[in-house]
């Protein structure tokens, strides 16, 4: 399979607690952002189901309670739909 095709699903994951940016690596290069609240966000792509869970896993292991978890839809595909429906209207709306 072409890497080209391989579309990564971004993921949001929120915590309870506090993780340093050295768990980065653990969670396989996830951007982790700590919140005043005392949540944590670990936020970027995500390869597969399989990856998914690992990622879940892990915030199992640590005893962290997951508080969410979003899909984050990318900008072009944003984009790309509000083109659609643009054209979809046709001239003269």
């Amino acid at each position: 399979m072409d890497s080209e095709h391989v579309r990564q699903e971004v993921y949001q994951f929120v915590v309870k607690g506090h993780l340093g940016s050295e768990w980065s690596d653990w969670f396989d290069g996830l951007t982790i952002t700590m919140v005043d609240n005392g949540e944590t966000t670990l936020s970027g792509p995500v390869v597969d189901q399989a990856a998914l869970h690992g990622v879940l896993i892990k915030i199992r292991d640590l005893g962290l309670p997951l508080l969410g978890l979003s899909r984050i839809e990318p900008e072009r595909g944003k984009q790309s739909n509000l083109l659609a429906h643009t054209e979809a209207e046709g001239p003269g709306g």
